[in-house]
């Protein structure tokens, strides 16, 4: 199902987070039971908007390419839907000085291949690292604070699609090591919602 996009129906802008409910997968799964905190709406995924003169697009970190462009369409398409519309949240920061730096930023890690393991510094980049690396201050410091990441459900019980990951990956699960998820960051009050399609 396509949704329509015209620009009087959504007034998002470049650099605004597109907050996004995927569709059912293993690792949405997973994500959701490890960072929705008991949340209606659990985010699986986050993306930049790129708002153009010809094509509105969304620069984002996936499991299927890596950092990369996508067509706002397609990016809408992919989410889950409720009573036929994407349950995709478009965020802004609140102060705004810094977003087109934020957004060539961002722009430079286009090609870097998909973080499987979600290590920090590892020349790969999963969606939120892909903002938390790309949002600075003028002085260089992160927007977003990294905190302890957390991989266990709400029971404390590890998920299957972690454990087999991992030890497919040949590393350890990076429990507690500092780092992002789209919950947490949709929920920082340095944002604020624009838009929603739902």
């Amino acid at each position: 199902m396509l949704i329509a996009c015209a620009r009087n129906e959504q007034p998002i802008r470049t650099g605004d987070l597109l907050f996004q409910a995927g569709q059912e997968s293993a690792m949405g799964s997973a994500i959701m039971a490890a960072t929705g905190k008991g949340e209606t709406l659990k985010f699986t995924h986050v993306g930049i908007a790129v708002i153009g003169d010809r094509a509105d697009s969304v620069l984002e970190a996936t499991s299927n390419g890596g950092v990369r462009m996508t067509a706002l369409q397609d990016f809408l398409n992919k989410s889950a839907y409720a009573n036929g519309r994407p349950l995709v949240v478009a965020k802004r920061l609140k102060d705004t000085a810094g977003i087109a730096a934020s957004v060539r930023r961002a722009r430079t890690f286009l090609g870097q291949p998909y973080d499987y393991s979600f290590w920090p510094d590892n020349s790969r980049m999963y969606c939120s690292e892909l903002v938390w690396e790309s949002y600075l201050t003028p002085a260089g410091d992160r927007i977003f604070p990294a905190r302890p990441m957390n991989f266990r459900a709400t029971d404390g019980s590890m998920p299957a699609f972690w454990i087999e990951l991992f030890e497919k990956l040949g590393e350890e699960i990076p429990e507690g090591v500092p780092g992002t998820n789209p919950n947490d960051m949709a929920r920082d009050s340095m944002l604020t919602e624009v838009y929603r399609w739902f």
